[in-house]
């Protein structure tokens, strides 16, 4: 491929503490963690709503934070986000959570969808109040590297390119992109034909009314419509790798396509298409090879570095354990990353990506984050007793208690 270089003047504007780049619900967590511990933080977003996929990409669903069995595995942030989402928008929460855990055992699972546009105002309201700095419309563009640290970031937006100085960065953009960039060794995931938006119908504005709830004249239209699994993948369809302009308009011509072609069958006054994905439905874009991989056979597993205890969302009794190692990689001290591009890999890769898992790693890298600033080390070789007893002391479970792990008798589901 042919080669262009070019030389740029920018301008520098503010230094801080933290940068966050990437406005999903991971980086939401790390950005208000970072300022509750007395940051000067930054949080870049390129589009103009915060949450991500939990928001404009209509994955509106804090997937169950329990083990199946009445007991709560996810707290900490995640809680308090999950919380947030029951005030002022719909929900779905069992009547058995609606306080808390339950008293006795249940296989009735601690999940709620909720209000994604109302949420994602919340989070802006959640982020302003906190103190920290967010600029909307504004592309994490490039992480500027003096060998392994990260001396700051580019920024497009309206404004041209900017550079902004950081003594840690988080790189919560869902792909990995800032890791990457910065020299990373990654890996690349697969997606399945999937894409998923709304619309209202005379029937459904009938049962709505019927039930006094206005969520329920809202309903599902998709273009493409493969499960997590790949179930109804067209077969000669190949998979979206997601890590290149052509492949994302790719996919986001055909499933703009299918789904215009479902409804042109349809009655037009009869339905309309209320709201679809602002992004591309993808799940698995990109990783990071980080010191440590974590895989589906380490379920059960305890890590001295653990900075969270997680559950399977789709198993029950399948707990596992988030290493600081697979946030981050020796070699670049100031760099951490948190959500869907930690380290792990086939089917733990899907439990560690989705909402809670992604707030309580993202509350974790800030927390890390302050501790190398603190400790005026590489963020690798932070104090992780400190990281854990402060990250504790916000309600995190850090190791799960081997009780919940099931026996020969108990054979896990």
């Amino acid at each position: 491929m042919e080669q262009f270089d070019f030389r740029l003047s920018i301008p520098k504007k503010e230094d801080y503490d933290i940068i966050v780049c990437g406005g999903g619900i991971a980086g939401c967590a790390a950005a208000l963690e970072g300022a509750r511990l007395g940051r000067k933080v930054l949080l870049l977003e390129k589009s103009v709503l915060l949450g991500g996929l939990a928001t404009m990409g209509l994955v509106n669903y804090f997937v169950p934070m329990c083990n199946g069995r009445g007991r709560q595995i996810c707290f900490g942030m995640a809680e308090e986000f999950l919380r947030l989402s029951l005030k002022y928008g719909y929900d779905t929460l069992p009547a058995e959570w609606r306080n808390g855990e339950p008293a006795d055992p249940t296989n009735v699972r601690y999940q709620t969808h909720y209000s994604p546009y109302i949420y994602a105002l919340q989070l802006t309201e959640l982020i302003v109040d906190a103190g920290v700095k967010l600029l909307f419309d504004c592309n994490a563009a490039y992480p500027i590297m003096d060998g392994g640290h990260c001396i700051g970031i580019v920024t497009d937006s309206k404004s041209g390119l900017e550079f902004y100085g950081a003594r840690q960065v988080i790189d919560t953009t869902g792909d990995a992109d800032i890791c990457r960039k910065a020299g990373f060794p990654t890996v690349d995931g697969k997606n399945y034909f999937s894409w998923f938006g709304r619309m209202v119908t005379l029937d459904s504005c009938k049962k709505a009314v019927e039930s006094g709830r206005a969520d329920r004249a809202v309903v599902t239209i998709a273009g493409g419509n493969a499960s997590l699994y790949g179930h109804n993948h067209p077969k000669d369809m190949p998979f979206f790798w997601g890590t290149g302009v052509e492949v994302v308009s790719d996919n986001l011509i055909k499933n703009q396509l299918t789904m215009l072609d479902k409804l042109k069958t349809t009655d037009r006054f009869s339905r309309e298409v209320t709201t679809v994905p602002m992004m591309p439905q993808f799940r698995c874009i990109r990783r990071i090879e980080g010191d440590i991989t974590v895989y589906e056979n380490q379920a059960f597993q305890h890590f001295e570095d653990s900075v969270c205890a997680i559950n399977d969302f789709d198993r029950r009794d399948f707990l596992y354990e988030v290493p600081l190692r697979s946030l981050v990689r020796h070699g670049f001290d100031n760099i951490i990353t948190a959500g869907r591009s930690a380290s792990a890999d086939g089917y733990a890769w899907d439990v560690f990506r989705v909402i809670p898992p992604a707030i309580l790693t993202g509350q974790a890298a800030a927390v890390c984050a302050s501790r190398a600033m603190d400790e005026s080390c590489a963020i690798y070789d932070v104090n992780i007793g400190a990281v854990q007893s402060k990250l504790e002391s916000e309600n995190v479970m850090i190791h799960f208690d081997d009780s919940l792990i099931p026996t020969a008798s108990t054979t896990p589901t």
